[in-house]
């Protein structure tokens, strides 16, 4: 084996300024892609052969020369479709490798940055809670306001398997470890370290890199996506959650002592896998009960290993210090008599409750994920009781100056108890409005209650429902004869009801309708909850149900009549109630994808806008806290983008202390594959929950009607010109299915989802998710701009007084700004140039020029639209970061989109071979690797 020998040199990467200002030099940046690429090199030298790396670095020059319009992008075209089948393959892995260690490049360097500015002493980064407290300072909120804002604060980053994350959880094992490497010599002092056997350590990882398929041999199963997702919890959000939650309780504390803030953990991971039956026939029963075991299991797995390292940490002697009473009755309780442990009590009653946990696990998993108990003690009730013996050790360890021992692991597991419990997090159920009513009214007719709920009218619909939800008794006996989806839909209510009484109602906490419309959507779903014991229409204290009913809209229309639906709702006497016993909490969930493919990227983001406030006023009218639940996605054309600054441009009162939101599929591990990455986002996710509940960051004051009437008109040119293409174009679908890998794509084993909810060729068939990800992957990037450069253009008219006013709107109101910085964004990764190259798979030489022609001539108008109310002279002017990242990463896309083409032209013309199928995938995975969050 040739491993390559590193220079000293390489290992010496410090970050600071070299001129100017405080901006950390990018020198160690390109010095770590240059040595990470220099090893990729010698690794394929040496295992495919001299020609191949000939040929992947010539394809590298000239993809470099191309990105500085040196040679013409058609001969490297040429050139690489004239390649056999094998050597293509040998440029496509080359090239997805490249892309995927200047991505893990960038990510050391951002850390290197943010060392240097700690170092430095520089002021706090915007999204910092310390930059957000300084905020607070200076607003000098009086303690009734902060109170009222805060109260049931809540921070819900809620995890979902939507299939758009592309690596194998084994390719991202080595690039950790790579990373580790370079973390490494980057803290270690100089001449610390041993430089051959660090060069040996990096080049092996390169290697397994290299010998490592990038591609599933079979699609991934729903067990593998919920144990994917836990896989987080270890690597960083077991250490990061509860940090955070004592950190916010003491500095919120500290600045309102008495405002009684924070008497629950602030943030609350969720998740949806296992639980969102939408389009997926994968969540079963089975499914639901294996999601919740296995988090309950990594909970519980986690409590009984802290448990023992606090036991072996606490030996103290009584011999030495005097513990509480409380502290002596938990070491009797525990029923240790070792004669090696009797003057050790902490030992002792830590083991007891370490041995309580263990029965708890056997009660609700069966086993015990851990070593066995040593005594046979009662299983702990709740989390609560837990709590509590915890509370005992620590109220002891205090009373004899140990607090400093308090404040370490115990604190830390304590907090972790709080925040975790033994669900570890909520996870929900959702499932599609007409599912629910095809359910609903198979159970109506077998009851006999109604024989045809689908011929009602809505007045109808909604007085049989509600007169349903008065009575006790269920529709339906267990042995009732029903349908496939009906018995599927209750068996999976059925085990939701289960897991709550075994668990604890945190354990289901909501319960989602996709393509809500309507009061008879939300009162269906409520008779299903009553049909399976878990809403109680006439308790003792009057309706309850552990499990909140949350509509979700989705779509332009149902957006804008979200509000109307909801106050409907609401004036519904029983569920009025049962909202009263929920603490008059309401939770309503927006839809970023759907609304977007439905309308495009600026009717999307405004009537989502509208929506909020709509929603916000029917909450202050009718007395309830409103709680939003954001359906983003990682790519802008799904309401990606910068999470902070979204959050900021939320309108006033939409926020109110409480935020849920989805992390889907390709930015889980961007963000939370290690404790540095999951503070920082966890960290700006909370510090603009604090900022958007406590002060007035919209900006427009008197002038906000005139501006809501202003984005209503040109959110309404910018859909006119959307659906005029999408919708309204002849032939438009076939263009799109031949022009992109959308086909292709449903072949790639990214997620157990099918790619459509249903069968059918329309776009209104197709999921939202690879509708997006297929524009990305021809650089069109149509869902994160197409209509808002019309829109803009009509509008103004050539009149400089409307620019102006647009300008105005730009500088002065979040909402706007983020909306056109996410679009920049967007434009500046789209290519045009190799778009048209994705076009030539039209056939129809009519079609092909009709669809993009008009594509074109709106990308020219939109970045000039653009730019002239930015008052930018180029796209990402307010983005230096990314616009680096785009020099340093986009070279090596070249090759990758030259190659999927030709793949997918070989493919369509009947090319069977198993390679050229593989080779698309690999042309997929590798380009999404590189465009990250518009990918």
């Amino acid at each position: 084996m040739s491993e390559a020998t590193v220079d000293v040199a390489d290992l010496r990467h410090h970050a600071g300024p070299t001129g100017s200002g405080d901006r950390a030099d990018d020198a160690p940046l390109r010095d770590d892609i240059r040595l990470l690429g220099r090893v990729l090199g010698e690794v394929i030298g040496e295992q495919a052969g001299e020609d191949v790396l000939d040929l992947v670095e010539s394809t590298r020059v000239e993809a470099f020369k191309i990105r500085r319009s040196e040679v013409d992008r058609a001969q490297l075209a040429e050139r690489l479709a004239g390649l056999d089948i094998r050597s293509a393959n040998h440029v496509i892995r080359a090239f997805s490798h490249f892309s995927l260690l200047a991505n893990l490049a960038e990510d050391i360097h951002h850390e290197r940055r943010r060392r240097f500015h700690r170092r430095e002493g520089s002021p706090p980064q915007k999204g910092s809670l310390a930059a957000t407290f300084a905020l607070l300072d200076e607003a000098d909120l009086p303690d009734d306001v902060v109170a009222r804002e805060l109260a049931g604060a809540l921070v819900c980053p809620v995890v979902t398997a939507h299939p758009t994350e592309v690596r194998r959880k084994t390719v991202s094992k080595v690039q950790r470890d790579i990373t580790d490497l370079i973390r490494a010599r980057d803290r270690a002092a100089l001449g610390e370290t041993d430089v051959d056997e660090w060069s040996g350590k990096l080049w092996r990882s390169v290697l397994t890199l290299w010998q490592t398929a990038l591609l599933r041999l079979s699609r991934l199963r729903l067990r593998d996506e919920i144990d994917e997702a836990l896989r987080y919890y270890e690597l960083s959000l077991f250490e990061v959650v509860p940090a955070l939650n004592a950190e916010l309780r003491r500095a919120l504390d500290e600045r309102w002592p008495d405002a009684g803030l924070l008497r629950r953990p602030m943030l609350l991971p969720g998740s949806w896998i296992g639980g969102d039956r939408d389009g997926n026939p994968f969540v079963t029963a089975d499914a639901l009960r294996r999601a919740t075991s296995r988090q309950a299991e990594t909970a519980i797995g986690h409590h009984l290993a802290e448990l023992q390292e606090l036991r072996l940490e606490l030996s103290m002697s009584d011999r030495l210090v005097t513990p509480t009473r409380e502290l002596y009755r938990l070491a009797e309780e525990s029923r240790d008599d070792s004669p090696f442990r009797a003057d050790e009590p902490y030992r002792r009653a830590l083991g007891g409750i370490a041995d309580r946990l263990a029965a708890t696990a056997t009660a609700v998993l069966g086993r015990v994920p851990g070593p066995a108990p040593h005594a046979e003690l009662p299983p702990y009730a709740s989390p609560d009781e837990l709590r509590a013996d915890l509370d005992v050790i620590d109220d002891s360890l205090r009373s004899h100056g140990a607090g400093a021992l308090a404040d370490d692991r115990l604190r830390r597991l304590r907090e972790a108890v709080e925040v975790f419990g033994f669900h570890l997090c909520g996870l929900d159920l959702r499932q599609n409005s007409s599912v629910h009513e095809e359910v609903v009214a198979e159970l109506l007719a077998w009851a006999g209650v109604c024989d045809d709920y689908a011929a009602l009218d809505e007045p109808a619909r909604v007085e049989l429902l509600g007169r349903e939800l008065t009575l006790r008794r269920p529709l339906v006996r267990p042995d009732a004869e029903l349908s496939e989806t009906a018995r599927g839909e209750l068996d999976v209510l059925i085990a939701a009801a289960e897991r709550v009484a075994l668990l604890g109602p945190r354990t289901i906490p909501n319960y989602v309708i996709s393509m809500c419309e309507s009061v008879s959507d939300v009162l269906e779903v409520a008779v299903l909850l009553k049909e399976v014991g878990l809403l109680d229409p006439d308790g003792a204290a009057g309706p309850s149900c552990p499990v909140g009913i949350s509509p979700l809209f989705e779509t332009i229309g149902d957006l804008q009549g979200g509000g109307a639906t909801l106050a409907a709702v609401l004036a519904q006497p029983l569920y009025r109630e049962l909202l009263s016993s929920r603490g008059d909490v309401q939770e309503v969930m927006l839809g970023y994808s759907d609304s977007n493919k439905d309308g495009g990227y600026l009717a999307a983001n405004w009537a989502l806008y509208r929506a909020e406030l709509d929603l916000v006023e029917v909450a202050r009218a009718e007395g309830i806290r409103l709680r939003l639940f954001h359906g983003r996605g990682g790519t802008v054309g799904r309401g990606g983008g910068p999470s902070y600054e979204a959050i900021r441009a939320q309108p006033p009162g939409a926020v109110a202390g409480a935020l849920r939101i989805t992390e889907q599929g390709e930015v889980i591990a961007a963000k939370y594959g290690d404790p540095d990455l999951a503070r920082r986002n966890l960290e700006a996710l909370v510090a603009a929950t604090l900022e958007a509940s406590l002060l007035d960051i919209e900006g427009l004051g008197d002038d906000a009607d005139e501006a809501y009437v202003l984005l209503d008109d040109l959110a309404g040119r910018a859909q006119q010109a959307y659906r005029a293409l999408v919708h309204d174009t002849p032939g438009f679908v076939e263009w799109f299915r031949a022009a992109t890998p959308i086909k292709e794509l449903g072949e790639l084993n990214i997620g157990s989802r099918p790619p459509s909810r249903k069968a059918g060729d329309t776009i209104a068939d197709l999921r939202a998710i690879p509708w997006v990800f297929s524009w990305s992957q021809t650089r069109i990037m149509l869902p994160g701009w197409y209509g808002t450069g019309s829109a803009l253009e009509s509008w103004v008219d050539g009149d400089e007084e409307k620019l102006s006013r647009l300008r105005e709107l730009h500088r002065h109101w979040p909402f706007f700004r983020t909306v056109l910085s996410n679009m920049g964004m967007v434009l500046a990764k789209t290519d045009l140039d190799l778009a048209a190259r994705y076009a030539e798979l039209v056939e129809d030489e009519d079609l092909r020029a009709r669809v993009f022609d008009q594509i074109t001539a709106e990308h020219e108008r939109t970045c000039r639209m653009l730019l002239a109310v930015t008052g930018d002279d180029q796209l990402l002017a307010d983005n230096p970061s990314l616009a680096r990242s785009i020099r340093n990463r986009f070279p090596y896309l070249e090759p990758l989109h030259h190659l999927q083409v030709e793949m997918l032209r070989r493919r369509r013309a009947g090319d069977d071979d198993e390679l050229t199928r593989r080779n698309i995938q690999l042309t997929i995975n590798g380009i999404a690797t590189a465009l990250r969050n518009s990918g």
